[in-house]
């Protein structure tokens, strides 16, 4: 958990890259009174090797309002985010252009992120 707050509302997940966007829609969610956590996932097969107490002190299966973050494919997210969650991800072959331009585009801003939170929650 790279954020977290009392009592989270919605969990952010993300990869690598991505979870600086988490942080950002983490502080934005904060703002508007929304509290979340921020969950790193470097390694799933790593995650999947801890303990069920400690998988669940990380991802509750009480908070169901759940996004993940990323910039590949968002096959297998689902496993993490559930069936009320939602996956930020790439549905399309990419493109060609300078990142910031590109992660606009797709939708890899912190305000998508938390607009995608707001819907679940």
């Amino acid at each position: 958990m790279l954020a977290d707050s009392p009592d989270p509302k919605v969990i952010l997940m993300a990869t690598g890259s991505e979870i600086y966007l988490c942080v950002e829609a983490y502080e934005l969610l904060a703002k508007e009174g929304i509290a979340a956590r921020v969950v790193s996932m470097p390694c799933w097969e790593l995650f999947e090797h801890q303990s069920p107490e400690y998988r669940e002190s990380v991802l509750p299966a009480s908070i169901t309002a759940r996004v993940s973050v990323e910039q590949g494919s968002t096959f297998g997210w689902a496993r993490y985010t559930g069936f009320k969650g939602t996956n930020i991800g790439m549905k399309t072959f990419g493109a060609s252009a300078p990142l910031k331009e590109l992660q606009k585009k797709f939708g890899f801003t912190a305000a998508r992120i938390v607009e995608e939170a707001k819907k679940i929650l």
